[in-house]
């Protein structure tokens, strides 16, 4: 699945895995499943997306300084990615940061899109422990911000709600002093 957004952007959202019905149909991270409802919705109102957001790639929906990859580059079995996936797929991951000259932040939804980025940096997990609404200073200039995942499991039973959510990416743009609605 390939990443969705400018490389040129200070933002650098990290997913878990293409979803099913989602992505792996679309062609387009969190693209026609509920986690891409409620991420584009949030990105539209701090204005890191711009356009109309469909479930579609034929949408208008375009991200400014925020793009978008994954940790695990494929559909897991089960949806649900084996040690073994993620450490295959984090030569990617790594890659894409290193691409990105001007990442200022990066926002992991989960633990093993947070695991992966600390990985992609030789960096301890013990050092930086996952917690929501987290900000863990990488180095002088990046800053990885932690969520939920935004699925509708950690939506359906109340872990993340909205309000949630809108938090890390206001404390983000806040990071990037990015006007904020």
């Amino acid at each position: 699945m390939p990443s969705f957004g400018p490389l040129g952007a200070q933002l650098l959202i990290v997913g878990l895995a293409p979803g099913l019905r989602g992505a792996n149909r679309t062609g387009r991270p969190f693209t026609g499943d509920y986690a891409g409802d409620l991420l584009y919705e949030t990105l539209t109102y701090f204005g890191l997306a711009q356009g109309s957001y469909n479930g579609d790639i034929t949408d208008d929906l375009a991200l400014s300084n925020c793009r978008i990859t994954n940790a695990v580059r494929c559909v897991p079995p089960k949806n649900r990615p084996t040690t073994e996936e993620i450490k295959k797929c984090r030569s990617f991951l790594r890659s894409e940061i290193q691409a990105m000259a001007r990442l200022r932040a990066i926002v992991a939804l989960g633990t093993i899109a947070h695991d992966s980025v600390l990985s992609s940096f030789e960096l301890r997990r013990s050092k930086y422990k996952f917690s929501h609404g987290q900000m863990h200073t990488l180095d002088p200039s990046l800053v990885l911000f932690d969520s939920y995942h935004c699925s509708r499991y950690n939506t359906n039973t109340g872990r993340l709600t909205s309000k949630m959510f809108s938090a890390v990416f206001r404390n983000v743009c806040t990071f990037l002093h990015t006007p904020i609605p």
